[in-house]
């Protein structure tokens, strides 16, 4: 048989992983680094931005909130974007989005236009999010699909070191209005994405663009041969094929409801919710809290940038672990392991907060917590088929922000009448919700292709 009659899914799945799928893997992972960077820089910078211009709690709550706003109408547009018009354009469009919101960023004169840009910069970051996990869980081939998700959320954490570390070098020196300036310029970045990121074959053929999946997979097909050395690629596999349809701009959303999907999808978003109204609610908050317990703002930054040095092995592990456990343990696991810290974080600092044991309980926090991350960038769009992949992946993380909006603010209410201890609680109650409902609710999908878990009934 010739290449051109076997499907895309075939053809992806037999190709052996290469120097080429490790590209496409370091381009979309750079592009979620830089993302991360933007929206985790809010937590070193509250303190600074709080401070200049006389905000409460409350209202430093909504500012730190405000880019969540925006991930929820970006997260929910991109998805249907991404399924109706393609990965790459969306891809493409959203760096360019927020590159241009962080720069205004650094203009901003007032709490009320910062807010503004902020909630671009929201739209712009929550459009990439669920269209990188997407392209990349379509390009890699099975076997190995779930370590690298796991591992570009793992950029994530590494973004938020970045952040810090820019945050504690620059931030005493430019001040942040012009950290938000330095933010901008990765946005060039989307050049690379422009020359070297292909569209997905999957979604070119569930469109019924045979002609151009056929043109894309011939060149990936080449590029991984060169890349290995080989004279010819193993025979495909039998899979099933789905038969080609139209995209259109609300079926996809419609069938996240359909009776194969709909168990999964309120699953999804419940965990996506209460994991990010916890994660959120703590982490935005980190610094400021820090502060508040009597640290400079010098010495609340390093703290917060140590403690969040635990989420690079908690990221790593979790890589491991969805390939040798499963995603639904591992997802379990590290869930229940970030609420039992949060909660041992808050009360390590009501009760005395020594530096040694906030840093020890932080890191362990944040271990578990960047873990859950890559098990729910891993997990999320291999719930759902290609013609709504992006879409139920866009509405998951749309869910999630809507959470990430609240966390912040009701950390900023409850702080005063709760304290610390309070706040780090809530958060442990959010964090175990999110385990009950996947323990009970969730499906494995490790090691099945999504063209199987797409007929899997649950």
């Amino acid at each position: 048989m010739a290449a051109q009659d076997y499907s895309a899914a075939q053809r992806l799945e037999r190709l052996p992983i290469s120097g080429y799928h490790r590209l496409i893997f370091i381009i979309i992972a750079l592009a979620f680094f830089f993302d991360s960077m933007d929206l985790a820089m809010m937590t070193f910078l509250l303190g600074s931005i709080k401070a200049e211009f006389g905000l409460s709690t409350a209202q430093a709550g909504l500012l730190a909130s405000s880019s969540f706003f925006g991930m929820v109408l970006g997260a929910s547009l991109s998805g249907m974007l991404g399924d109706r018009f393609g990965r790459k354009p969306v891809f493409q469009w959203s760096i360019v989005l927020w590159g241009l919101a962080s720069y205004l960023c650094s203009t901003a004169q007032s709490v009320e236009t910062l807010t503004l840009y902020r909630v671009v910069l929201g739209i712009g970051m929550g459009m990439e999010f669920p269209i990188a996990q997407s392209m990349l869980s379509e390009l890699i081939p099975a076997k190995r699909r779930g370590r690298y998700i796991a591992l570009m959320d793992g950029f994530w954490p590494l973004g938020f070191v970045a952040a810090g570390v820019l945050s504690y070098f620059l931030l005493p020196l430019i001040g942040w209005r012009d950290i938000f300036l330095v933010l901008a310029v990765p946005a060039v970045f989307v050049l690379a994405i422009r020359f070297f990121l292909p569209e997905s074959p999957r979604w070119l053929e569930q469109s019924g663009r045979l002609l151009e999946a056929d043109t894309v997979l011939r060149g990936i097909e080449a590029k991984v041969m060169n890349s290995l050395g080989l004279q010819q690629l193993p025979v495909p596999v039998p899979l099933a094929r789905t038969a080609p349809q139209t995209p259109g701009f609300f079926s996809a959303f419609v069938e996240l409801w359909s009776t194969q999907y709909r168990r999964r999808t309120l699953m999804i978003w419940s965990v996506w919710f209460f994991a990010l109204l916890g994660f959120y609610g703590l982490t935005s908050w980190l610094s400021a809290l820090l502060q508040q317990s009597g640290f400079a703002v010098t010495q609340s930054v390093y703290y917060t940038v140590l403690i969040s040095l635990g989420g690079i092995p908690g990221f790593l592990v979790a890589a491991c672990l969805v390939e040798v456990w499963g995603r639904k343990p591992t997802c379990v696991m590290t869930l229940l392991g970030g609420g039992v810290m949060a909660y041992l974080y808050g009360q390590s600092a009501v009760f005395g907060g020594q530096v040694e044991l906030l840093i020890g309980t932080g890191l362990l926090m944040q271990f578990f917590l960047f873990g859950m991350w890559a098990v729910l960038y891993t997990y999320t769009p291999e719930l759902y088929p290609t013609s709504a992949r992006a879409t139920g992946s866009g509405f998951a993380s749309a869910v999630g922000r809507i959470g990430s909006l609240l966390g912040p603010m009701v950390t900023g209410l409850l702080f005063p009448l709760a304290g610390q201890g309070g706040v780090f609680a809530l958060g442990a109650l959010c964090f175990a919700v999110a385990a009950l409902v996947v323990g009970v609710f969730g499906v494995e999908t490790r090691g099945k292709t999504l063209e199987e878990l797409s007929e899997i009934q649950d």
